[in-house]
């Protein structure tokens, strides 16, 4: 399934780009003698933000697939119904449309929101948190999921990624032409195989210098969120919440790649992965609360 959704999501990526770049004219960039910026800048902002923003008026039909997540329509039992109730109390407060809400299989203690603006949005719980956390750390981890649609994380952080994608897509072209043009001077024609392969390898550097800039907003906004959930529940049960989170740490990340980024827990990163994280570390977030209760 998740195959499926990777394809279709391309194929979806491909067609958009495809019939804008024909209805804005946009020419190949390498045309004639040598690159032509404009249109090569148009084709790379064009795919870049294609990729991420269908990304993200996807992201609750994939979350829900990806994670196989129950949406609560009718609760139940008493437990469904606390958790509809509870989401109500807290949208309320932050101002935003009532979003779904769901419960996932996970013995991992996880939540996550999704959803392409803060009235269509998605919330969804583990199975493992509710069944081991209290409710008001369970409150405490709603609000901060809720914090972050309230914030318009999901649609800041697909626009940062659509900038990004640009600029990765736009500079891995401009190197991979010069290094192509010197390993074949003197020769004419267009560009060879290598020029491709170029592309791919320049792509791939930029990306991973360029995921870190990325994973720096993420974490900024973690702490936003973590605010969030201490005002609208409270602060001690937002320390709780992380504090127990912490006690679990152990335990095997089961979040699919893609929600990571919007998952109250990411798990801890060690080395070069502390730099494209998407969370603070968990002694951060909890130590960044206490002074905020203050």
């Amino acid at each position: 399934m998740r195959i499926l959704l990777f394809l279709a999501t391309n194929l979806a990526v491909i067609l958009v780009a495809s019939i804008t770049l024909r209805i804005l004219g946009v020419e190949n960039y390498l045309a004639g003698t040598g690159l032509n910026l404009g249109s090569l800048l148009i084709f790379c902002a064009v795919f870049g933000f294609a990729g991420s923003l269908i990304s993200l008026l996807l992201s609750k039909k994939m979350a829900k697939m990806a994670t196989k997540t129950q949406i609560i329509e009718k609760p139940r039992n008493a437990d469904e119904r606390w958790l509809l109730d509870t989401v109500a109390e807290l949208s309320q407060k932050a101002g935003i449309k009532m979003p779904e809400v769901g419960i996932f299989p996970s013995q991992q203690s996880n939540a996550f929101a999704t959803g392409w603006n803060r009235n269509d949005a998605l919330v969804a719980v583990s199975s493992g948190l509710l069944q081991r956390f209290r409710p008001e750390e369970v409150k405490a981890v709603l609000a901060h999921e809720i914090g972050h649609v309230a914030n318009g994380d999901m649609v800041t952080l697909a626009l940062i990624q659509g900038v990004v994608n640009t600029f990765v897509m736009f500079f891995a072209r401009i190197a991979a032409y010069a290094v192509d043009s010197f390993l074949r001077r003197g020769e004419g024609g267009g560009r060879g195989f290598s020029y491709y392969i170029t592309v791919f390898v320049f792509e791939i550097i930029f990306g991973i210098a360029a995921s870190t800039i990325v994973a720096w907003f993420s974490r900024r906004r973690e702490y936003r969120a973590d605010e969030a959930g201490a005002l609208l529940a409270s602060p001690a049960a937002m320390i709780g919440a992380l504090q127990r989170l912490k006690a679990e740490a152990g335990m095997p990340d089961q979040m699919p790649d893609q929600l990571t980024a919007f998952g109250i827990n990411s798990g801890i990163k060690q080395g070069f992965m502390k730099l494209i994280a998407t969370h603070p570390p968990l002694d951060d977030r909890i130590a960044a609360l206490q002074q905020f209760r203050k």
